[in-house]
């Protein structure tokens, strides 16, 4: 007589399975195991209904897409940037192409996300986006010509670096003047709009791991843990050690003598 399995090993046993799958296997085990079962049915149904939520949420970030593909735009690009306020450091851009009808668990505005998270979904962009553009205005050239307008060279940048030529634009809060393409501007679209949420990721995390770079050259600043804004432990440093080469000295002007 075959030994029946233990719960642990029917749980090991539909692990790499789809939910759905899941649960219909689970209710076939519980002819045979009863009641015992339940709590991994349970577990499971859980399991879906956050599933669901989690693309209801989705697609509710999806309807300035949708509404783009409604009014005959094929390719989209959502447009963010990461590194307005810091004290050092560039400000980046990003421009993502998301493939239409593509589901990206768990994406949203980054600034709501772990690094862990961000790290994750910034594969998952890469890998899936029909096209990621990136650009970058260095500190030199944010003192020159001030944070916004270096924001917007640094989107335009992006744009041009995609290798699919975009048919709309959207952008969070930002009008490109000088990018003759059909934008939608949206105030707060990174947590609105999936395409401006791709964007939001890849360009933070692009900052983040430039910065982190900067903090072995300059450690007595603590880059790696604030990322070059302005923190008490940032602005200390600052006076005590004064700037290095990424500051940007229109924000730090107020730090040293």
């Amino acid at each position: 007589m075959e030994k029946k399995m233990t719960l642990k090993q029917i749980e090991q046993a539909i692990k790499e399975l789809s939910i759905d799958e899941a649960i219909e296997r689970l209710n076939l085990y519980k002819e045979e195991y009863g009641d015992k079962i339940n709590s991994i049915i349970e577990k499971y149904e859980k399991k879906k209904e956050k599933q669901q939520e989690e693309l209801n949420r989705y697609r509710a970030m999806c309807s300035y897409e949708d509404e783009a593909y409604e009014k005959g735009y094929e390719i989209i690009a959502g447009i963010d940037e990461a590194g307005r306020g810091p004290l050092a450091g560039p400000v980046v851009s990003a421009a993502v192409i998301l493939r239409r009808g593509s589901f990206i668990e768990g994406l949203n505005d980054s600034k709501k996300l772990t690094p862990q998270k961000r790290d994750k979904l910034y594969d998952i962009i890469m890998k899936n986006a029909l096209s990621v553009g990136v650009g970058i205005v260095d500190e030199k050239v944010i003192d020159e010509i001030n944070i916004l307008n270096a924001t917007k060279v640094a989107m335009k940048q992006a744009v041009e670096k995609l290798i699919i030529n975009p048919d709309i634009l959207l952008t969070d809060a930002v009008k490109l003047s000088e990018v003759k393409i059909p934008q939608i501007s949206i105030v707060k679209g990174d947590a609105k709009s999936v395409s401006i949420a791709a964007a939001s990721v890849i360009a933070k995390v692009t900052r983040d791991r430039f910065i982190e770079k900067m903090d072995s050259e300059y450690p007595q600043y603590g880059f790696s843990k604030h990322k070059g804004y302005g923190t008490k432990e940032h602005i200390e440093a600052i006076k005590k050690y004064g700037i290095c080469p990424i500051h940007r000295v229109s924000f730090t002007k107020n730090f040293v003598g």
